[in-house]
């Protein structure tokens, strides 16, 4: 049998903002994120398998990635809590806001890496990773790819 990829893709908003950087993104703003994912396995080969001929249902990977991702990064504020922002992330979760304090410059780049920590651990173990792409922007992404780790 031969490897396929298959790819889903996600969306969700989210804000941050890059503690000492020396531009606009110093200040908090969002984005509107596309996140796609790309896993590698060969299709399920045993015809009484009630997923016959998948890689891995599509369904098992959007749970996988919403509930590691998604539902936890969506209509959030991201900061590193190893900067002067945890004062103004203590502020805004006392005022209701959903923050994340994470223990990196939340950049695409550093984002990236967390999300593929995060779904290489809930997936089966036939079913690899092989590839993300998180889209900031329509011009701007970064890009994971498993033979580059």
């Amino acid at each position: 049998m031969a490897n396929i990829r298959i790819t889903k893709q996600f969306s969700f908003e989210t804000g941050h903002a890059l503690y000492g950087y020396d531009g606009k993104c110093k200040n908090v703003h969002g984005h509107s994120y596309k996140l796609s994912v790309t896993v590698i396995g060969e299709p399920i080969s045993d015809t009484s398998n009630v997923k016959y001929g998948m890689v891995i249902d599509f369904g098992d990977l959007k749970k996988i990635v919403k509930e590691d991702i998604v539902d936890v990064f969506d209509h959030a504020t991201v900061f590193n809590k190893n900067t002067p922002h945890v004062e103004l992330a203590k502020e805004l979760q006392d005022r209701g806001h959903h923050v994340i304090l994470v223990d990196y410059q939340p950049t695409s780049e550093m984002m990236i890496i967390d999300f593929a920590s995060k779904i290489k651990k809930r997936l089966p173990g036939n079913i690899k990773l092989h590839s993300l792409k998180l889209q900031e922007t329509d011009t701007s992404f970064a890009e994971w790819h498993a033979s580059d780790n």
